[in-house]
């Protein structure tokens, strides 16, 4: 394993062009002309972006239980071809990750595949059921070191508990990470409630459901005094609520993922369940004021949501079809091609909002941090003027449902470091 390298000509976070220099896996100069260290590797990095490497607040990778969709490995080894050095996994595993022995299970084959840092987030309830606290302390307290809790896939709809969880993570600056979903105005739907839904005959799921939840634990946290993160945002009211809420000064979050950004409810005229997600594709004015909350800091962070289906949950009915899109290896080329590229945001501003917020929410050490002496090297060169074309078979996850195939999207990862350590090289990953 080597963690000694010489980038050279990288234009750091898209400004100036420099070398950067790495021992032992800590970046010990920025600056142009530097002489690679004894023994180091030279890569030359002429026209690449340099960016801390990106994070990820919101990952399933489904192990332990449905290895049949997706591993710890193989979801890191997609995340680190995404440009990504670090992910938060989410609790709906079988067993579910409602405690410190299930949550110490997912860190350490996180450690184990060594491709990317896996951070656990634990269960609020036991099981996810929204019935119960689950052992918030003992995951707090576990060598995982749990600080967001999440029942995602499902939302924290009773009141009283969630007002409850909010509480007990207080004591050890934890995060309640909602899915905003208000499950009475949810109950057999199938697609976003509008135009569409009612032309296909498909039950609708209105924008209010996850509004209402919104409201009622921004509210509750500013009662509180503890820490909110919205998941998943996906409609223009979602956002003026939060807009509202930071007025207020209140700890709150929030995400977007990729695929709100770019793909409409209009998909579902196709009939193909790739395209059916929870929350699912909205309208084009919520595509509109999610880019513009995004760019103005009401929505702090991308998260991909990347929830890995099999065949046999995927390729079906839709009704019978489980939601869910893969996210890690596209989620910055739709950044790009969302944000960037309509210029809403340069490359630092994505360097914000895929790497430096979700660490600072997280408390990832070591994490989100630019380029300089002394900082981990947690990177990602990145080719800005390389597009791809989304083949779901070339994927690295165990998974192929995308409803990005045979889509050309711009900007390639071209290497990513974990500590100095080159996890992917060349496009490719290194194990």
């Amino acid at each position: 394993m080597n963690n000694d390298w010489l980038i050279k000509n990288a234009s750091v976070l898209g400004r100036q062009t420099a070398d950067i220099a790495v021992e032992n896996g800590v970046i010990t100069a920025v600056g142009a002309g530097l002489t690679a260290p004894e023994g180091a590797e030279v890569l030359e990095a002429e026209g690449l972006i340099a960016l801390p490497g990106l994070v990820d607040l919101h990952t399933h990778l489904r192990e332990p239980g449905r290895e049949d969709a997706e591993t710890v490995l193989t979801g890191s080894r997609a995340a680190a071809l995404g440009g990504y050095t670090a992910v938060c996994a989410m609790a709906n595993t079988s067993p579910v990750a409602d405690t410190a022995g299930v949550v110490e299970q997912v860190w350490r084959l996180g450690r184990d595949a060594g491709l990317v840092d896996v951070q656990p987030i634990g269960a609020v309830t036991v099981g996810l059921a929204g019935e119960q606290l689950a052992e918030l302390g003992a995951m707090a307290d576990s060598a995982a070191r749990v600080r967001i809790f999440s029942d995602d896939g499902f939302c924290v709809a009773d009141p009283k508990l969630m007002r409850r969880a909010l509480e007990y993570v207080k004591a050890f600056d934890g995060i309640i990470a909602q899915h905003a979903e208000e499950p009475r105005l949810t109950q057999g739907a199938q697609m976003h409630e509008g135009d569409y839904s009612a032309q296909l005959g498909l039950a609708g799921w209105p924008a209010v459901a996850e509004e209402a939840i919104i409201a009622r634990d921004c509210l509750l946290t500013g009662h509180v005094g503890s820490r909110l993160h919205v998941c998943h945002v996906s409609t223009a009211g979602s956002v003026e609520i939060l807009r509202w809420a930071k007025t207020k000064e209140w700890r709150v979050t929030a995400e977007v993922c990729p695929h709100h950004l770019l793909l409409t409810d209009e998909r579902a005229t196709s009939y193909d369940p790739v395209n059916k997600v929870n929350p699912p594709l909205r309208t084009n004015a919520d595509i509109e004021a999610l880019r513009a909350a995004l760019a103005d800091g009401v929505i702090d962070i991308v998260a991909t949501d990347h929830a890995p289906h099999t065949a046999e949950d995927k390729e079906c009915e839709w009704a019978a079809a489980r939601p869910g899109m893969l996210g890690l290896q596209t989620a910055l080329s739709i950044v790009v091609k969302t944000m960037v590229e309509p210029g809403l945001l340069d490359w630092d501003g994505l360097a914000e909002r895929m790497s430096r917020r979700p660490a600072r929410i997280a408390g990832l050490e070591g994490h989100g941090l630019d380029p300089a002496p002394g900082v981990p090297a947690n990177l990602t060169l990145v080719d800005p003027a390389a597009n791809w074309t989304v083949v779901p078979n070339e994927l690295a996850s165990r998974s192929r449902n995308t409803p990005y195939a045979q889509m050309t999207l711009p900007a390639t990862v071209r290497a990513t470091f974990l500590r100095g350590e080159a996890t992917v090289l060349e496009g490719k990953a290194t194990k």
